[in-house]
């Protein structure tokens, strides 16, 4: 890339460790997308479905949970599109959760602008900012802002080196190909190296777990389909690879959709009309095959979602994070799609009845501290 040696590694990015959670420990939170939902009334109108993902987030501080999540999105009927501003309304009810991204589609922003968000975000919450990055799955972000899909890799390279360099190194000097360069800047407000902990989505690249290692920076698998021991070997390689480059060991987390109700048959056959309606929405979009009830069902039998009862949920999410030496579970609780009742029911449900039961299993099979491994 032209601009590779503008945004080479500096030694001191490797010094800095980011303790969400803290080794050893555990997290559990919550990602949502927003979706505009069918209420009893009718259609729910975008702004109150902005105002309910407030409501959720403070549900979910309320039942115990580490943080909640907004993901990135602009197409319609998802109302995403400006994550900072709801967790910042999130921030003043809050006192305890992490407030953060589920994810921010770096490659389509403008890493000083994320900087200023988050960093604001930061001082509003009292600390407690963070954000999930990644190149963008749906992408329709990219004509939006005037970007070349032809670049999406290097976009994303480019944008990540600026982000971390603000975050963890000021005044910043830097050229690069998609933005205006900056000399000796600094931004405001100031954050202490390494504040604002930045995690890598990735939905299953080797090439984005290299990526994650290569920066130093915690991995999140964003798993939306196929069984989950298909992702072990990624954690695999993206632990050799902080290892071959010397880099400190970081947490891995994993982000999976799910419902909860009082048994597994309620749960899957509530859950089946909303998760194959979403999918069958995607599918054309994506050069997907129609999603089938077949495919529905073994997806909840041993695939990527974590749907039934409390008890077989916190049995799957233990098992899983076991296997992948997970310490961080973000769990879409409902898939945004559901009605607010129905999202605010499984995320108290994932509170109150399924982290328990997760933290008691993994500490059951001695892997409390599998992600520091």
């Amino acid at each position: 890339m032209s601009n590779q040696a503008s945004v080479s590694l500096s030694p001191s990015w490797s010094e800095s460790r980011i303790n969400d959670p803290a080794p050893g420990a555990l997290h559990f939170g919550i990602g949502t997308f927003a979706f505009q939902s069918e209420g009893p009334a009718g259609t729910v109108s975008g702004a109150q479905v902005i105002r309910d993902v407030v409501e959720e987030a403070v549900t979910a501080e309320g039942v115990g949970l580490d943080s909640f999540g907004i993901a990135e999105h602009y197409r319609k009927g998802m109302m995403d599109s400006a994550g900072p501003v709801i967790l910042g309304a999130i921030a003043a009810r809050t006192t305890t959760l992490r407030v953060g991204t589920a994810v921010t589609v770096l490659s389509t922003q403008d890493p000083v602008r994320v900087y200023n968000e988050f960093a604001t975000l930061d001082a509003l919450s009292h600390g407690r900012a963070q954000m999930i990055v990644g190149r963008g799955s749906a992408i329709e972000s990219f004509p939006l802002f005037g970007f070349d899909l032809g670049d999406y890799e290097d976009l994303f390279e480019e944008k990540l080196g600026l982000l971390m360099q603000l975050l963890r190194s000021q005044p910043v000097t830097w050229t690069g190909r998609f933005r205006p360069p900056l000399f000796e800047q600094v931004l405001e407000p100031t954050l202490a190296p390494g504040a604002v902990p930045v995690w890598v989505g990735v939905g299953g690249s080797p090439q984005s777990v290299i990526r994650a290692a290569r920066f130093g920076l915690p991995l999140m698998l964003g798993i939306i389909g196929g069984t989950i021991e298909r992702f072990a070997p990624l954690t695999t390689l993206y632990r050799q690879a902080l290892s071959a480059l010397d880099q400190v060991d970081q947490p891995v987390g994993m982000h999976v959709h799910g419902f909860i109700a009082d048994s597994d048959e309620e749960a899957i056959e509530r859950f089946w009309p909303v998760w194959s309606g979403m999918m069958n929405a995607e599918a054309p979009k994506r050069g997907w095959a129609p999603f089938r009830r077949d495919r529905y069902d073994a997806e909840v039998a041993g695939g990527a979602l974590f749907v039934g009862s409390a008890e077989t949920v916190a049995r799957r999410i233990a098992a899983s994070m076991g296997l992948l030496g997970a310490t961080r579970f973000d769990f879409v609780a409902a898939a945004s799609r559901m009605d607010h009742a129905a999202k605010t029911d499984t995320i108290e449900r994932f509170g109150l009845e399924v982290v328990p039961r997760v933290r008691r299993l993994l500490a059951d099979m001695g892997q409390e501290n599998a992600g520091a491994a």
